[in-house]
């Protein structure tokens, strides 16, 4: 199969949710306070359904079992990732989340949570909570004990365009009036560590998870410097984010046109601005801004052409990551 894979997102409701999924996307969303749009999602939790084509109707997990050969038949029990949109009109509460040896030993066989996060907008001055200041273990529960809030928990400036990459183990929040395109493992397992005393949609104080949450931190707190890699070839720009065992995240700047090759077993495309034409040996197919869609493995080149910017990640497995500039773009003729 060599067209690209279009996919309907879900939405979930969270009391931090807002309407800039609507406002700036154009999403029939469920209410004004949604506040996470699952774009390519093979989760239990939620689940993307393929919007045309042959594929038409087929859930995402569904095609992870019955089609192995659109994935290059990768190496894992579930689809791998999850790619969301958020939209923080409030503060998120202060969470962290554990690595696959935990969360297969005490959450049921659920993957880990490393993620990583696309600043698209956020508020002049916006900043977020990513880290703390705890040296060990032991003043780590202090400060929680003793609610050192703002002694403990690290606040950094953002601006749209940043990135950050969010290993498992690191104590983090979004903040308020920040909308965020985020790459993740299949989790949905999140330790809440501190919820501003707030009460749920119920009224009553959400769960925290404090015990978990000291035996998953990593301490002391470790920032993984995140430096882009930028090529500049045949009308796009193409920046390298992340490479780590679990995923490979870019960004495709395309100002007219741009002739690419897929460099992972299947790619993850999300349109956060613009909009133009995907091109395969299959067809052409629109692009818009909230457009989200799957490379298949077969889909070896490809042309887009039109103004936009696209976020891009494939999975690696881990343990054999290939060490490279994903996505780098270059001539049809010359792959």
């Amino acid at each position: 199969m060599k067209q690209p894979i279009f996919l309907k997102p879900i939405f979930q409701e969270r009391i931090w949710g807002g309407t800039q999924l609507s406002n700036t996307y154009g999403y029939e969303i469920p209410s004004n306070q949604t506040g996470e749009c699952w774009a390519i999602s093979a989760h239990p939790n939620g689940q993307s359904m393929v919007r045309y084509g042959d594929l038409e109707g087929k859930m995402l997990g569904e095609l992870w079992s019955e089609r192995p050969d659109l994935f290059g038949y990768f190496e894992s029990d579930r689809f791998p990732l999850l790619t969301k949109i958020l939209d923080a009109n409030n503060d998120l509460s202060v969470q962290v989340h554990p690595n696959d040896e935990y969360a297969k030993e005490y959450e049921f066989g659920e993957l880990g949570k490393t993620e990583c996060w696309y600043i698209i907008d956020c508020d002049e001055g916006a900043d977020m909570i990513f880290g703390h200041s705890a040296k060990s273990k032991e003043e780590f529960v202090h400060m929680i004990q003793e609610g050192q809030w703002d002694e403990l928990l690290q606040r950094v400036k953002i601006k749209p365009g940043d990135f950050f990459y969010v290993p498992s183990g690191t104590i983090h929040a979004l903040c308020k009036g920040t909308l965020v395109l985020e790459t993740q493992q299949s989790s949905d397992t999140t330790y809440r560590v501190y919820d501003y005393e707030r009460p749920g949609q119920d009224g009553q104080l959400r769960e925290l998870h404090i015990d978990k949450a000291i035996e998953v931190t990593t301490i002391p707190h470790t920032a993984t410097k995140v430096e882009a890699a930028f090529t500049k070839v045949n009308g796009a720009t193409i920046t390298t984010f992340v490479e780590e065992d679990y995923f490979t995240v870019y960004k495709w700047d395309i100002d007219t046109a741009a002739e690419l090759f897929q460099d992972g077993p299947f790619t993850l495309g999300s349109v956060v601005d613009g909009k133009g034409t995907l091109i395969t040996s299959e067809g052409q197919f629109p692009l818009q801004k909230g457009d989200h869609f799957i490379l298949p493995n077969e889909v070896e080149t490809f042309k887009i052409e039109g103004q936009l910017s696209i976020i891009a990640s494939h999975p690696n497995q881990k343990g054999g990551v290939q060490h490279h500039v994903a996505g780098t773009a270059r001539e049809m003729a010359n792959v």
